[in-house]
């Protein structure tokens, strides 16, 4: 994977990260509105286009977990899986992706992440069970590049602060 599309997946996957988070937190009984502070580690593939120095594209699969600091805490304990398509043309970086985030009493949550240059929207599109009406708000920080284990592929971590809200 070239390095400007390793640096994008990375943005990417902090902001898909950011989302899923949320998640975990709330398979226990949490107070209606809180704080959270997780790891979350992943693992995808990436299908690139990179046609010149100043146009590529790339769409991504990753999957991953996340955990709550210290363990056990609010937004610990979920698996995650994204779909996304990313692009830069001459500079400037754009993508989407969807993550269906699960906790361990299967109710879910779908999100969206937009990325415009190096700002990430995160909106919750739909939950079940306790996550229909989820509101939330979240920063997240890389822990660095991971190395590329095998062609098409990227591994990441980060670390996500932020809060929620239920309905």
């Amino acid at each position: 994977m070239a390095k400007m599309e390793q640096r994008y997946v990375t943005v990417w996957c902090v902001a898909v990260l950011l989302l899923v988070g949320v998640g975990a937190a709330l398979a226990a009984d949490l107070p209606k509105q809180g704080s959270y502070d997780i790891t979350s580690c992943w693992s995808g593939v990436s299908s690139a286009i990179a046609f010149s120095k100043t146009h590529n594209a790339w769409s991504v699969e990753n999957t991953g977990t996340t955990r709550s600091n210290p363990p056990g805490g609010a937004f610990d304990m979920i698996t995650f899986r994204c779909v996304g398509m990313f692009s830069s043309i001459e500079g400037k970086n754009t993508g989407m992706n969807l993550c269906e985030a699960i906790d361990k009493d299967g109710d879910k949550y779908l999100t969206r992440n937009s990325v415009e240059g190096p700002k990430t929207v995160q909106e919750t599109l739909a939950g079940t069970g306790k996550y229909e009406g989820m509101v939330r708000t979240a920063t997240a920080e890389s822990l660095g590049q991971f190395p590329t284990i095998k062609p098409g592929t990227f591994q990441g971590c980060n670390r996500a602060t932020g809060t929620y809200k239920l309905k």
